[in-house]
């Protein structure tokens, strides 16, 4: 992995280059006008994690970069440690927080013992929670020292171990983001999935907003729902909204999430995406089925954030019943896979690069797709 170089003199460059890239990898495809949304050029992460590197009396945080062969371009036993006193990639509040949680556990035993990764999570709205990882196990003086550390900072702790975790405070934090005029709030958990770059993150839903209006009639299925990102946004261009997510974490939170933001019309089911697609055609049942209660829907429109794996031949199969496909993909190449598929029936009718991963190759798509007659 190469640590991001952040130049934001450059940035305006290195967004054509993705551009250009994109636009010509996908134009096979014959999509509209590809829409361009730019990152903040720098600080733009909201969660990091670092290693905690020991040399001496020092301490400093510490990345991995990979100096590998001809053969192995990623040989993990050919890494170099990267010494990062500060981090322009990430939110200002851990630059901030970076150098003065160092200097509160350096010359603490009880803190700096045996303590190997660092892991921060930051809000637009201002909150931070930072969890502590160790090599041994967390007694009552860890805590003790632990509670102050909190109270100094101003943030939340968490001690994690092996087989172990203590929350000082609470295991989350609650983001909110002005989408369209509107404040909506998101609970987002410790350890589990959260788009990392909040103002790309903004950008996204209210492109998906604007690709779903006029849809009051209908009723949206969104597949690998997370923690409900998408589901609070949409929710009010749809009549009804039934969410999927296997991870329970995520169903949870995503069910937070909708109460939070008073928002009746929707439910979150822990299903797969395949399981639902069998669920859809009979195939399975059970009271989870049941409860869904598929028949009272009316699906106009799908809603796709799958993993970097894509979908697999099925699943694309399944979208290709629905009228209209929003389709988020974090990874291009699978994207393009998908596409062969989903465009034998269906037109590209609005086309998206979010710059969600600056000073990097990677980057996050939006397609609006509308069967043909």
């Amino acid at each position: 992995m190469a640590i991001p170089v952040v130049d934001p003199a450059r940035y305006d460059q290195q967004l054509a280059a993705k551009r250009e890239r994109i636009s010509r990898d996908f134009a096979r495809f014959a999509p509209p006008t590809l829409e361009v949304f730019p990152s903040p050029p720098s600080h733009y992460r909201q969660r990091c994690e670092f290693r905690l590197w020991h040399q001496g009396d020092d301490l400093f945080y510490a990345m991995f970069e990979m100096q590998g062969t001809e053969g192995d371009p990623e040989d993990p036993k050919r890494k170099t440690v990267v010494r990062l006193d500060d981090y322009p990639v990430a939110s200002r509040q851990i630059n901030d927080l970076m150098p003065r949680l160092l200097d509160a556990i350096r010359d603490n035993d009880l803190l700096r013992r045996r303590l190997f990764q660092v892991e921060f999570l930051t809000t637009l709205s201002g909150e931070a929670l930072v969890t502590l990882i160790y090599h041994r196990r967390l007694d009552e003086a860890w805590e003790a020292e632990a509670r102050a550390l909190q109270q100094a900072l101003g943030i939340m702790v968490i001690g994690r171990a092996r087989k172990q975790r203590l929350v000082l405070a609470r295991d989350h934090v609650w983001e909110r983001l002005a989408v369209d005029g509107d404040d909506l709030v998101y609970q987002q958990v410790e350890n589990s999935f959260t788009q990392p770059n909040a103002e790309i993150c903004r950008a996204m839903l209210a492109w998906a907003r604007d690709v779903t209006r006029g849809s009051q009639n209908g009723d949206l299925v969104e597949l690998y729902c997370g923690n409900g990102n998408f589901t609070v946004a949409l929710a009010d261009n749809f009549r009804r909204v039934l969410a999927t997510e296997i991870s329970r974490t995520s169903v949870a939170s995503a069910r937070v999430n909708l109460a939070a933001n008073g928002i009746g019309n929707a439910e979150v089911g822990r299903m797969s995406a395949e399981e639902f697609s069998q669920a859809l055609k009979g195939e399975k049942g059970g009271r989870r089925v049941a409860e869904m209660a598929l028949d009272d829907y009316a699906f106009s429109t799908v809603l796709v954030d799958p993993p970097r794996a894509g979908l697999d031949d099925e699943s694309c199969r399944q979208l290709s019943d629905y009228a209209r496909i929003v389709y988020i993909s974090c990874n291009p190449e699978t994207l393009a896979d998908n596409l062969e598929t989903l465009a034998r029936t269906h037109d590209i009718r609005r086309f998206a690069l979010f710059d969600q991963f600056p000073w990097t190759h990677h980057c996050e798509c939006g397609v609006l797709l509308e069967r043909r007659d």
